[in-house]
């Protein structure tokens, strides 16, 4: 098992990991968005391999807060995908894990995840950011606030600026920010 900054020529590879994790053309599309858009760069887009198959995919993508050119540095999650048949086998902790360390070698701030409350919080993340003043993009029902999580990457900790994040124009879409 190894993890690797995926390429333009593993575009095809990344495609069938989404489309396979999510039983859906819907996030691979997504995908393909923002591995495309301007305003998700600089990405950070790792594969996981087992046995020289690409069984894994994790997409980082560029954020800021309220848009201010003096935002924190600042990612979004989203989305992370293993092939069904790959899945409980701790690869997407090991995708988490490498691209958190990636983010903290680009001097990242926060990260933020929109995704299940008893998984990402094992990973260092912290339910309910919007009680902290980091508003998501699009409303997030109360029942589902734990679901909406954020980590500080920086000894700078949580950073003083709060607001309401702004992402990558193909995320910024109220059907992605549904739990």
């Amino acid at each position: 098992m190894y993890i690797r900054e995926a390429n333009s020529a593993d575009f095809k590879d990344i495609m069938a990991i989404e489309k396979e994790a999510f039983y859906s053309e819907d996030v691979a599309d997504l995908v393909s968005q923002l591995l495309a858009d301007k305003s998700a760069e600089p990405v950070v887009s790792l594969l996981a391999f087992k046995d020289n198959e690409a069984v894994g995919h994790i997409l980082f993508t560029r954020a800021m807060i309220d848009a201010r050119r003096l935002s924190p540095s600042i990612y979004i999650l989203a989305p992370l995908a293993v092939k069904p048949d790959h899945q409980r086998q701790g690869i997407g902790g090991m995708l988490i894990t490498e691209g958190l360390k990636k983010l903290k070698e680009m001097k990242v701030e926060m990260v933020f995840v929109l995704g299940h409350e008893d998984y990402y919080p094992r990973y260092g993340f912290i339910p309910d950011a919007g009680s902290l003043g980091f508003i998501a993009p699009f409303p997030i029902p109360n029942k589902n606030a734990n679901a909406w999580m954020v980590q500080a990457l920086t000894s700078k900790g949580l950073s003083k600026v709060r607001g309401m994040i702004v992402c990558a124009d193909p995320l910024n879409k109220p059907e992605h920010w549904r739990e």
